[in-house]
């Protein structure tokens, strides 16, 4: 660490990725304290491992040896709102502050990383190469967006590996403080536009990033990308692609075949074939996940069998496809999907799967100016349901705009039973219309009803 910091102080500390640093660096032997707003899981996580955590935004909250701005490192999230008093106070008295990306960039420089990018898809293909590159000769090490269910954890440490597989989140252009060997992009789509304003600027910045691959390196893109817009600045890279039932491509999964509730299929790439992959998680978008996973996982010289063998047993990501109950008569299924195509193709999925079952969704919106730039996407996407319920808005760092509110989703809507319920009442609301296949949506706090609805409906 430079400057030679023995103290770090995490302000948003219960963030994924947050925590995962804090988790990281009380490991290696650095006293850590933080704050957050909320006792999330995580927090709970950190607090075990003896991590001073406070919850409230004063200075007072500070411990005493957090204060002396030569020995400590403040890391700050994007969360974080610029009038915290706590950041307010660090900053007046001259302490060195990076964001959590550039602390993120400082572990990783030294490793060959393993950057997973893209608008859709990240957390799960990161999770999944990481359990892949973790049952290698090598391991690695890792930092995830989500709770891998092999690891219960998002983060791995393996201090001899040469290996980090890391998350590379474009939000806040964070990604850019990467210089990855391999580098994966899994889709190009519009969102952020709080931080890009429009598709034009957010390719610019995917582009920006492949610029950091280091010399020699490898760049793969999901078919649906065009490679000619990454040759011009990335000469000295090789660029490689994947996709579902696609000969041209490079990596192709082909072969698909459902039973005994898993997925089989073969995976073909160039100077090699794995075959009858046992998979159990299904819906074109996680075979997708699974093969971009693979990618990087044949790239970094993982034998065929390993990757074989860590695709059966991989057990998922909490809160990407979630199976949380699953019962004769009920199931319940968890996911983050919080952008309409995330949305779009978590229920396909669903549908692909439970093809006789009505579907009852929980969608919580998430961040006001997303729902303006997507309103009537939103709407298309939630109309596979067959009853749909919305809360209210989650605003995370964003205060209200005028007109924008979860009515206006609901409104473009096609589903015929739809309605709007406060987060106090969702318990009460599930007793009386007991649906067959709920699912949960949404990437702000509707986490907290998981295990409430676990609770209502488990046996």
């Amino acid at each position: 660490m430079e400057n030679n910091f023995s103290h770090i102080y995490f302000l948003g500390i219960g963030g994924i990725g947050m925590s995962a640093l804090a988790y990281y660096y009380h490991h290696n032997s650095y006293k850590v304290a933080g704050y957050d707003k909320f006792q999330s899981k995580n927090c709970i996580r950190l607090e075990n491992q003896g991590i001073n955590i406070h919850y409230s935004d004063d200075i007072n909250n500070i411990p005493v040896e957090f204060k002396n701005p030569n020995k400590c490192l403040i890391v700050l999230t994007p969360a974080i709102p610029t009038d915290s008093k706590e950041l307010s106070y660090f900053r007046n008295n001259k302490f060195k502050i990076l964001k959590r990306s550039e602390i993120l960039g400082l572990i990783s420089k030294d490793k060959e990383t393993i950057a997973i990018a893209g608008t859709h898809g990240k957390t799960s293909v990161s999770t999944i190469s990481a359990w892949i590159m973790s049952n290698g000769k090598e391991s690695c090490n890792a930092f995830l967006g989500g709770i891998s269910k092999n690891f219960m954890s998002n983060v791995l440490i393996n201090r001899k590996s040469k290996f980090a597989v890391v998350e590379a989140d474009e939000f806040d252009k964070s990604f850019l403080t990467l210089k990855p060997s391999t580098a994966l992009i899994t889709s190009i789509e519009a969102d952020h536009l709080d931080i890009y304003k429009n598709l034009e600027t957010l390719n610019s910045s995917f582009i920006e990033f492949t610029q950091n691959i280091k010399q020699y390196g490898t760049l793969i893109l999901h078919n649906s990308i065009d490679k000619n817009a990454f040759y011009n600045t990335t000469k000295s890279i090789k660029i490689l692609n994947y996709g579902i039932n696609k000969p041209q491509c490079d990596f192709n999964l082909t072969n698909i075949n459902y039973k005994n509730n898993a997925c089989y299929f073969d995976i073909i790439y160039p100077k090699g074939k794995i075959n009858n992959i046992k998979y159990d998680i299904g819906g074109n978008h996680n075979l997708e996940n699974a093969l971009a996973a693979t990618a990087t996982a044949v790239l970094n010289n993982i034998p065929d069998k390993v990757i074989a063998k860590s695709l059966e047993s991989f057990k998922g990501v909490i809160r990407r496809f979630d199976i949380c109950v699953k019962r004769d008569d009920f199931i319940y299924i968890d996911d983050y999907a919080h952008h309409p195509s995330e949305i779009r193709a978590f229920l396909n999925a669903v549908k692909t799967l439970y093809p006789n079952r009505r579907i009852s969704a929980i969608f919580q919106p998430h961040l006001y100016s997303r729902t303006k730039d997507f309103y009537k996407e939103f709407g298309k996407s939630l109309s596979l349901c067959d009853e749909l319920v919305l809360l209210p808005i989650y605003p995370a760092r964003e205060k209200p705009i005028d007109g924008i509110n979860s009515e206006l989703i609901l409104k473009h809507t096609d589903t015929e039973i739809k309605s709007i319920c406060k987060k106090n009442n969702i318990i009460n609301y599930l007793r009386n219309h007991k649906p067959e296949l709920l699912v949960t949506m949404g990437a702000g706090d509707i986490d907290q009803f998981v295990e409430p609805i676990i609770k209502e409906f488990k046996i």
